[in-house]
């Protein structure tokens, strides 16, 4: 489908995508602290980068709410890019010196290890 619009021909490795998509999983959740400063830092960002848009003071207290609900939704959205990235190069590294397949199949095991320390973390943090 792909090829019938564009004149050229586009390659996507999946199997890199997929495995660097696994590692970025397991690194954003077993640095769940990290990811929600990093939430935090881009939400303080969006906010202040919105606010030097407006003159009136009025005009931006009108809409502040829904305006800062919105820079909330697109902080914890754009917080995944840092992971990806430091996730493609571990999946690189992985494939670098395992091979492909265990690219793939630690990114799976790291996934699962880190969900379930974010669930024990969490459990622990309740209990206190």
């Amino acid at each position: 489908m792909l090829t019938e619009i564009l004149p050229f021909r586009v390659e996507l490795d999946t199997i890199a995508i997929a495995g660097a998509s696994l590692w970025s999983l397991a690194i954003y959740l077993a640095f769940s602290p990290a990811s929600e400063w990093v939430i935090e830092q881009l939400n303080r960002w969006f906010n202040f980068a919105e606010r030097s848009l407006y003159t009136s003071q009025s005009e931006f207290e009108k809409t502040r709410r829904a305006r800062e609900s919105q820079n909330a939704f697109y902080a914890s959205l754009f917080s995944i890019v840092p992971f990806l990235i430091i996730g493609a190069f571990c999946n690189w590294g992985i494939e670098i010196s395992l091979g492909r397949g265990w690219a793939v199949s630690t990114g799976i095991l790291a996934s699962i290890g880190s969900g379930i320390y974010e669930l024990g973390r969490r459990d622990g943090q309740s209990s206190d």
